[in-house]
């Protein structure tokens, strides 16, 4: 007798540097979910069922580097990290996607979006750093150089909590706090690579040079929440919608609210 399957199903896919691992579920118009740095696809685990029933069939892969995904080789770069999300499309036979991004992810998809638009029908930036060029090289200048050294009192391990709550004011999913820890612990000489492949990345130009729907998202509470207003008003083209509250664990505490918000934009 079968067991019924519970949450997505999950596989790999072969690249040059070894292997992506992805998480599927449902059936239907494809999403294609890219994750914030240094998360992986299960940033999305209360929206799956969500999208599940509207028909929708999401794609989530883990950033190479991060979840259970295989580095890259060579420098961390948008257009390697989007080349990486679109042999996903291709392994899976998926000719075009509505492809949603958050803070990484959203620069991963804007490559994919600027460099493949017959890939691509449409596109959500959800958090967009959207950051000066001086401030992009100041904070590339700001990341490490190597992996956190390993001490014997263990302390390296409370570092990761520590920074999250930094940067979280306000959150309210512990859940969603503790499962983003384990993954910065788990990723621990791979972890800043996102980072540089934001701060090399001119956001800016590639935003003008879209072809496709895009759509910026954002919620009050979350830390890009002011630059990605400053993408939208430099970007009057672009639709725009943003949240009341929440941190950047937006999925985790406004599950509804963050899956209605991405259907509209996708069906209308």
């Amino acid at each position: 007798m079968s067991r019924p399957r519970r949450g997505p199903r999950r596989g790999y896919i072969d690249l040059d540097a070894g292997q992506l691992h992805y998480r599927e579920a449902g059936e239907g118009e494809v999403l294609l979910l890219l994750h914030q740095t240094p998360s992986s696809s299960l940033q999305w685990e209360a929206a799956y069922p969500l999208l599940e029933a509207a028909g929708v069939r999401v794609l989530a892969p883990d950033t190479p580097g991060y979840g259970m995904s295989d580095p890259l080789s060579g420098r961390p770069s948008a257009d390697a990290y989007a080349g990486a999300a679109l042999a996903l499309l291709d392994a899976l036979d998926v000719p075009r996607a509505t492809v949603l991004g958050h803070h990484t992810g959203a620069v991963t998809a804007c490559e994919l979006g600027r460099a493949h638009p017959e890939r691509v029908s449409r596109l959500v930036l959800n958090g967009v750093p959207y950051f000066t060029a001086e401030q992009r090289a100041r904070y590339l200048g700001r990341l490490p150089e190597r992996a956190p050294e390993i001490r014997e009192d263990g302390s390296q391990l409370l570092e990761p909590w520590e920074r999250r709550l930094r940067v979280t004011t306000g959150y309210t999913d512990l859940r969603a706090m503790t499962r983003c820890v384990i993954e910065m612990l788990q990723v621990r000489e791979t972890e800043w690579y996102g980072y540089i492949a934001v701060f090399e990345y001119d956001l800016e130009a590639a935003l003008r040079q879209l072809a496709v729907p895009a759509l910026l998202l954002t919620n009050t509470g979350e830390d890009l929440y002011r630059v990605t207003c400053r993408a939208r008003d430099a970007h009057p083209d672009l639709s725009y919608v943003e949240l009341e509250g929440g941190t950047h664990d937006i999925v985790d505490e406004q599950p509804g609210a963050w899956v209605a918000a991405v259907l509209d934009f996708m069906r209308g």
